[in-house]
């Protein structure tokens, strides 16, 4: 299974990224091989709309999972529409989230959010 979770850099130790739309990378973790990939995110110099393409990322990749603290809805749109399912995060650790999600320890994003149109809000 592939988890998708959007990463402030390209190496294992980084953090988890607050920002979905405008994450500097995505890693790709194989939770069979235990692989770890990353994806630079083409949507964060967008002027717009970069919620729906790194969502468009994200399916593209064949993640089964996102792994994320939140989630505009437009993008929630796009990934639901490709069977994606989108977890919480509990904390800013990669490691933390892959092990919590593996262990069932993770909870479904419920609450997503209007989105940051125009870049506002953080």
């Amino acid at each position: 299974m592939k988890i998708v979770i959007p990463v402030n850099d390209n190496s294992i130790k980084t953090t988890v990224c607050m920002s979905f739309g405008r994450t500097p990378y995505f890693l790709v973790y194989n939770t069979d091989t235990k692989e770890s990939i990353f994806i630079d995110n083409s949507a964060i110099s967008s002027q717009g709309g970069a919620g729906i393409k790194a969502a468009q990322s994200v399916v593209d990749s064949g993640a089964e999972v996102l792994i994320t603290p939140r989630c505009g809805e437009k993008a929630a749109d796009v990934i639901n529409a490709g069977r994606v399912k989108i977890y919480k995060t509990i904390n800013d650790s990669i490691e933390d989230n892959i092990y919590a999600f593996i262990n069932g320890q993770l909870s479904l994003l419920e609450e997503i959010h209007l989105g940051f149109h125009n870049h506002g809000g953080k």
